[in-house]
């Protein structure tokens, strides 16, 4: 079958490298080679180390590791992980934490699909917790839903957004992280029309691409310069044996890997060469900051190939949330019509991956809504992972957006959570 063999090349791969690495480990790790004088074998356990893990990790999908969080009252709360809804390609989940009223505040944290897991918005999670109600889009990796359950493009994502918001009901406030920017913006107009009950009270677009063109990137260079036919002969691939999803057409987690690597080699290869060093001579531990960070940056996940194509086409080459004329289920969405719900957008100066410019077009979109209702944030000196889970977001950007919550909330009661 066409493109599965590569496929099933790249797994093997990977697979390879990590025994290599594990080989290379036990080798090095033999009390005779002790005996040698020379630190050859520390380097070379150190390297299979270093090779075994990061390889291993490629296919795991991690865990959320958030287990209690501090309350008011000074005591740790243990925090539970529940599925509200249960979709083929993604869940709602709710941090659930027992022993504590519910906070007014409840967030919807709508996690990108661009190659990482949900989990990669963890410390954003952990750092709303004391104060917030919070959810997330815990989105499935594409590898594993068999090609019986059909489909899944930007139309589709854009209205498991409207399902999940139906259901967390309207005191909801909405904090969109990169990619899915564009389609939460489509979702709430979309409900502006068909059920303007269920719209969030606030929407918070984070490093989002709403207009591509206003500021060009590597990310949106690339998107002009190759057309969809190339796209597709070179991306897309059909899964292995290996996996449930075998047969289905996806865009791999590997090789969008690759490409993120690419970005910023020199500093990867800088990392690593650093970590096995520290390995060797003792002084890394397992969860040091090296690991913790790539632990979840080379956890990747394959995304459909129609969602990962029609992103390309709809939101970067022709535009379509950029010029308002996004269609969802054969009816478009005009983000005029949004006229109540307080909309911010957050960019960082130096994101190199959705550039300053990008995001804050949404504001000229909401041409329903009052000014007193819109704001911008342009952090200075943040890159795109800064804005939302770095030092800027703890320090200066969080503090913002619950404010920014909190002037548009509409209310002062304590909203009850739905029993599932």
């Amino acid at each position: 079958m066409k493109y599965m063999a590569t496929y099933d090349l790249m797994e093997s791969i990977r697979n390879t490298n990590q025994w290599l690495g594990a080989s290379a480990l036990a080798l090095g790790s033999y009390p005779v080679t002790g005996m040698v004088a020379n630190p050859f074998f520390q380097i070379l356990s150190a390297w299979g180390e270093v090779t075994e893990r990061s390889f291993a990790r490629m296919v795991a999908k991690p865990d959320w590791n958030i287990h209690t969080v501090v309350s008011d009252d000074g005591r740790d709360h243990v925090v539970s992980v529940d599925t509200l809804l249960e979709k083929p390609f993604g869940d709602l989940i709710h941090f659930r934490v027992h022993g504590r009223p519910a906070k007014p505040r409840r967030v919807l944290l709508v996690a990108p699909m661009s190659g990482h897991y949900a989990t990669l918005l963890r410390s954003t999670v952990a750092s709303l917790l004391p104060d917030c109600e919070v959810f997330i889009t815990d989105w499935h990796n594409a590898r594993d839903i068999p090609v019986s359950a059909g489909k899944f493009d930007i139309e589709d994502y854009t209205l498991y957004l409207v399902d999940f918001l139906r259901h967390l009901g309207p005191d909801t406030h909405v904090i969109a992280v990169c990619q899915p920017a564009p389609l939460a913006l489509a979702a709430t107009a979309y409900l502006a029309e068909e059920d303007p009950d269920a719209q969030p009270r606030t929407l918070t677009l984070i490093g989002g691409p709403i207009d591509p063109d206003a500021a060009a990137t590597d990310v949106t260079d690339f998107g002009r310069r190759v057309t969809m036919g190339q796209l597709e002969q070179l991306a897309i691939q059909r899964v292995g044996c290996k996996y449930s999803g075998f047969g289905r057409l996806v865009y791999p987690g590997l090789m969008q890997l690759t490409s993120f690597m690419s970005m910023n080699a020199d500093r990867h290869s800088k990392a690593f060469s650093e970590q096995i060093m520290r390995v060797a001579k003792g002084e890394a531990g397992d969860h040091d900051k090296h690991n913790r960070f790539y632990d979840e940056y080379l956890a990747v996940m394959d995304m459909t190939a129609e969602f990962y194509l029609s992103t390309v086409e709809r939101v970067f080459k022709n535009l379509e949330i950029a010029q308002n004329r996004f269609m969802v289920d054969g009816k478009q969405v005009d983000i005029g019509k949004i006229t109540n719900v307080a909309v911010k957008t957050v960019e960082g100066a130096k994101d190199d991956i959705s550039a300053p410019g990008q995001c804050v077009a949404a504001l000229d979109l909401l041409t329903g809504l009052p000014d007193e209702k819109k704001a911008n944030h342009l952090e200075p000196g943040a890159g795109h992972y800064g804005i939302f889970a770095g030092k800027s977001w703890r320090d200066n950007i969080r503090p913002l957006v619950l404010d920014f919550m909190d002037t548009n909330s509409g209310r002062d009661t304590v909203h009850q959570l739905k029993t599932v």
